[in-house]
Formats: C-alpha cells, structure tokens, sequence
C-alpha cells in the first residue's frame, strides 16, 4: 500500500498530538517495511527529529506562494497531492482532513483524540470552538474510518457529531519505548542533579493548565498534612501562576517544585524516582502520562469517570477530581500500606502490556487493510 498522513504536528509539535504523530509513523515504517509512506508536511527546518527510513517519503510544499501560505496548503491544496500520488490510504493524524479528500480516490482516515471543546467550553475561546467545531465535524464526516483514541472519544464522537457508531474504530495509544526500560543509576542521578529534585516524591506531568488540575495535588498534600515533596513537570500556562501563589500564601516553597522546559529524554528517570504519579485532570482523550507511569512501576491516582479506567486499569485508585480530601486519603493508603503499593505497581505493569508498540501497530494495519 502507498500510505500518506499530515505529519505537520509530527514534525512541530513536542506535546500530545506530536508525540501520537511521531509514535503512528514510526510504528508503521518499522513494524511494516513492505509499504510506501508519504509525510505531508509544511517544512522540516528546526523540527523536531523523527525517524526516516528508507520507505519514507517527505513531501513539502515547492511554490514561494505555498511556502508562504502554509494553512492554506495543508487545508485546500493537500487533496490534490493525494490524488496526483495515487495514495491508498491518507491519514490525518490530528483531529483534521484537508478539503475534499474524500475525491481523491483513496480511503481517507482521522484520528479524533477529543472534543474537550465541547465539553468544557468555558476552557476555550469561542473563535477557537467554531474552528475546532467545524474542523473536527467536517473530518468525521468525509473520513471513510475515524480511528478514536479511546470508547469515551468514540461515544462522543457519536453523541456530539451524529456519527454512525460502525464507523469508528477504536485504537488505543501507548507511550515511548524509552519507558520500557529502567534508566541507568548515572541518569537517574543527573536528573535529580540537573533539576534540583528531592528525594521520595509525588510526581505529576502534563500542560500546567487548569484542566489537568495540578493545584489540587498542592492542596491534598497541605491539607492532608502530608510530609512528602511534589513534583511538577510541564509546559507552563496562566495557571501555574495560580499554583505559584498557593505555594507562596501557604508557605510551602520547601515542599512544592514546578519544572517546565525539561527535555523529553529526561522523563524516564524522572518518572521512575518518584513514589507515586497523581493525575487529577477533569477531562482527558486518552492520557498518556499514566502510560508512561505504570510503565515506569510506580503506582497511579487518577481520576474517577470519562476515558481514566480505560487507561489506569484496575490497578490505579480514582479519586473525585476536585476531592482534595478524597486524593489526600489516597496518597496516605499507598504511603502507608506497602503491600497495596506492590500490587499496584505489579498489576498495572501488567495492565500497560495491552498498550505496547506491537498491539498498536497491528491495530492500525488493520485498520488501513479493512
């Protein structure tokens, strides 16, 4: 088959949807060689580095009026490249398909990893709703397949968009092999080192935005009268400010360290010292730092409802995400009964097998053959 996806965000983008991009590409190239694969993407300089192999193709725009107009290229001009490539299958890897794909001849995919839009409105500007709106409707739409990161985006999906539900199918996502393997002593040394981390504490990663809920971590643990430190890691918004001034009112500067702009390559070990990953995010497509956590055995709270069970299994505890009380009680059962803390993480490493890079890869092959 001669495969293509919009890998623009594969190649940019070093959060969520870059991560799924890089993760699909080199899962596929590697997993199945005997295939031909297009990038379509808007340029490659200072990106971020992917594996090409020899099956891979990169197609950028040519023109000086292409180059200029990149949005325009990707949305309206694309299709046509499609075609003049005679791809069997094109797959927009982030949530968008570029108008009229579905005349080109091949079958057209979508990855739709959320509609948090929808859902919490208040989180987002009303000009991006209407545009994610659109964007994201319009795709399922013409997409002949919608692959869903998880059941609770494919019921969304249906309940939100009017969706037939035989029309989705399901492919879970996983995290980077990097986090298959214990990181080595000297490493793990240099990450405390480099960051100035403490020893024994609570780990959460993610944006530092308002849905993923971080400040409530804060809050548990000075609340609960927890003596153990927390760590932080993520891209910073107007909301760390908040958790800023939490800290500062409550005196708990010794206790609370918030880390952006650490290098993926240091996540590992990071993950691997702490005591346990807290993530009390509302709201969330899939959640791949819980992947990483259980991976890296340790164990997991997280939160009660939408996609969290599916990724957390049933070896992570579920808290209210708004319960400091609820969390606060959580984080003194693991500290304080060792043999709960052993069957979590011995039970979700078990659990996290189901996400490895050769089920995920068989599951979208499989996609692309029906």
């Amino acid at each position: 088959m001669k495969i293509g996806f919009d890998a623009k965000r594969t190649f940019y983008n070093e959060s969520g949807l870059g991560n799924y991009g890089r993760s699909t590409i080199e899962l596929l190239t590697g997993n199945f060689p005997m295939h031909e694969y297009l990038l379509f993407t808007t340029g490659t300089e200072n990106s971020i580095n992917l594996t090409i192999r020899d099956n891979t193709r990169i197609f950028k725009p040519r023109s000086w009026f292409d180059k200029k107009m990149k949005s325009y290229w990707r949305s309206f001009k694309l299709s046509k490249y499609i075609k003049e490539n005679k791809l069997d299958v094109y797959h927009g890897l982030s949530n968008e398909l570029p108008q009229n794909a579905h005349k080109t001849g091949a079958k057209i995919i979508v990855t739709i990893h959320d509609l948090i839009f929808i859902r919490f409105p208040e989180l987002y500007s009303k000009v991006d709703r209407k545009i994610y709106h659109q964007k994201f409707k319009y795709a399922c739409e013409i997409a002949d397949t919608i692959i869903a990161i998880s059941e609770q985006t494919k019921s969304d999906i249906v309940n939100f968009f009017g969706i037939d539900e035989n029309k989705i199918e399901v492919v879970y996502q996983g995290c980077s092999p990097t986090f298959y393997n214990e990181a080595e002593t000297s490493k793990k040394i240099e990450v405390i080192q480099k960051y100035n981390l403490p020893q024994n504490y609570i780990l959460n990663v993610g944006t530092i935005e308002k849905r993923k809920r971080a400040l409530n971590i804060v809050k548990a643990v000075d609340e609960g009268k927890i003596d153990i430190p927390v760590v932080i890691v993520g891209k910073s918004t107007n909301y760390q400010k908040e958790i800023e001034d939490y800290i500062s009112k409550n005196k708990l500067e010794n206790q609370i360290f918030i880390k952006n702009n650490i290098p993926f390559s240091d996540f590992p070990a990071i993950y691997q010292q702490a005591k346990m990953f807290i993530y009390p995010s509302i709201f969330e497509g899939f959640g791949i730092p819980i992947i990483e956590a259980l991976n890296s055995k340790i164990p997991v709270i997280t939160t009660k409802g939408g996609c969290f069970s599916e990724t957390g299994g049933f070896s992570s505890l579920y808290v209210e995400s708004d319960n400091t009380k609820e969390l606060a009680e959580a984080i003194k059962n693991i500290l304080n009964d060792k043999e709960l803390k052993r069957k979590m993480v011995k039970d979700g490493y078990k659990f996290v097998q189901k996400f490895r890079e050769d089920v995920i890869a068989t599951n979208l092959m499989n996609v692309y053959l029906k």
